[in-house]
């Protein structure tokens, strides 16, 4: 089959909505770049602004070096976050909705101020942001084996499904994101651990990164919105039953359990 923006871009809420997976275009369409990879994520955001969803901020992919080298990028990823995408706190991963749902733990911002490119700096970023939660993303990629290229996971608008954040909610100057650390533990077990420098160096690096990206493509971060700065640790795939623990220095914690219908 010959691919372009509005054949893949149908295809991956297809996938989405009927919760299967698919080989990776590039695959076939060895062309598919990040700025059409960008076109084809915008043009799915308008789909699910146009089915009622409400756009409520913005997510990063892959801000971290060892898994863009896992993966086989060299770069962060920016994607788009929409109501429809919110688990409250106290919900199961909804197995029987997804694909093969994956779970990190993430510092999300909320901002005070909109954060508009390009030159945007970290010190900057930071001055734009109100406060800061713990959270998790429950990431499930439309493609087999979570096997793709830079293309292909930018179209997938990042591999974003559903995300929660907890209940403790700090001012952006009471907190040392640099060491903000978090625990991840399954089954009683402590299996991985990180801090804030993770992810890009630190968080407020991850946000510069989204404003000046988005820039290019006229978007700007506004002012309410919230800002998933990317995964801290690996992704745990999520088992039905199993309780995932996400434990942060100063934010509390999380617990992710999968369940089956």
């Amino acid at each position: 089959m010959s691919w372009d923006i509005e054949s893949v871009a149908t295809e991956l809420l297809r996938c989405e909505d009927e919760h299967v997976d698919r080989p990776a275009f590039t695959d076939n369409w060895q062309e598919l770049g990040l700025d059409t990879a960008y076109e084809i994520q915008d043009r799915n955001l308008k789909a699910r602004l146009d089915r009622g969803e409400t756009l409520v901020g913005v997510k990063l992919g892959l801000t971290s070096k060892a898994k863009q080298e896992r993966m086989g990028v060299d770069v962060p990823f920016v994607a788009w976050l929409t109501d429809a995408m919110i688990l409250p706190m106290t919900d199961p991963v909804p197995l029987s909705d997804l694909i093969h749902p994956r779970v990190e733990p993430e510092i999300v911002f909320t901002m005070d101020h909109r954060l508009a490119g390009p030159g945007v700096s970290c010190a900057s970023a930071m001055d734009a942001v109100g406060s800061v939660m713990a959270g998790v993303e429950v990431i499930d990629s439309r493609y087999q084996n979570f096997r793709f290229k830079a293309g292909d996971v930018v179209a997938d608008n990042a591999s974003a499904a559903l995300y929660t954040t907890g209940g403790i909610s700090r001012p952006v100057h009471q907190l040392d994101l640099l060491h903000e650390a978090v625990l991840v533990e399954v089954g009683g077990d402590v299996i991985d651990s990180a801090t804030g420098a993770a992810v890009q160096g630190h968080p407020g690096e991850a946000l510069a990164l989204a404003a000046n990206e988005l820039s290019l493509r006229g978007h700007a971060i506004e002012a309410g919105w919230v800002v998933l700065t990317g995964g801290m640790t690996d992704a745990i795939p999520v088992v039905d039953g199993e309780y995932v623990g996400m434990h942060f220095s100063n934010l509390g914690s999380i617990y992710m359990r999968g369940q089956a219908r």
